[in-house]
């Protein structure tokens, strides 16, 4: 009996201990994305991509729990731990190539570092997950192309009506970050 008890407190044990590693090295991978979205080194791009990793990973726990009764089997937690450390090599080295998000000095330079600020805040406080994040940089990186190419048809510069259409792009992003994070 004495035995039985032992062997099953520490499963119990090796089940929680499982549930919390993957869920703490979930956190520390969204503290990293954050990071590097607060520090430019992750373009929307990028954030966009490793987000919709993290989701897909999110829903294949998901569905394992779900299919365990609310737990994951040892396989399972090797196989998502071995995934999870594939997205941290990705986070790594799309930190550390040479693609950044570069700003700018005008208003609209300043409105992406501002909105880029509150995607990372989100992302840091758990108040966005994998899903509004990727969708909200998908959004960023649309609009950054949209000033590229407006930019590369002007010489470098912005048309009056050009500076407006992004100015009304960002406003619709801005909302949707407030609403996502509320």
């Amino acid at each position: 009996m004495k035995k039985l008890l032992g062997t099953s407190i520490l499963i119990g044990t090796l089940a929680v201990a499982g549930f919390g590693q993957v869920n703490t090295q979930r956190e520390n991978q969204q503290d990293r994305v954050a990071q590097g979205v607060r520090s430019g080194q992750l373009t929307p791009g990028e954030t966009a991509n490793l987000e919709n990793q993290e989701r897909a990973l999110n829903g294949e726990i998901r569905a394992d729990r779900q299919a365990n009764g609310g737990n994951l089997t040892s396989a399972e937690r090797a196989q998502i731990n071995g995934q999870q450390n594939g997205l941290s090599k990705q986070i790594y080295a799309d930190k550390h190539n040479a693609a950044s998000d570069h700003f700018g000095n005008g208003k609209i330079g300043q409105r992406k570092e501002n909105q880029q600020d509150r995607i990372a805040q989100g992302i840091q406080s758990g108040r966005l997950n994998a899903g509004q994040t990727a969708n909200l940089e998908n959004r960023e990186a649309n609009i950054n192309r949209t000033i590229h190419a407006d930019r590369a048809a002007n010489g470098g510069k912005l048309t009056n009506a050009e500076r407006n259409s992004v100015n009304r792009q960002q406003n619709r992003v801005s909302r949707s970050i407030y609403r996502d994070k509320h």
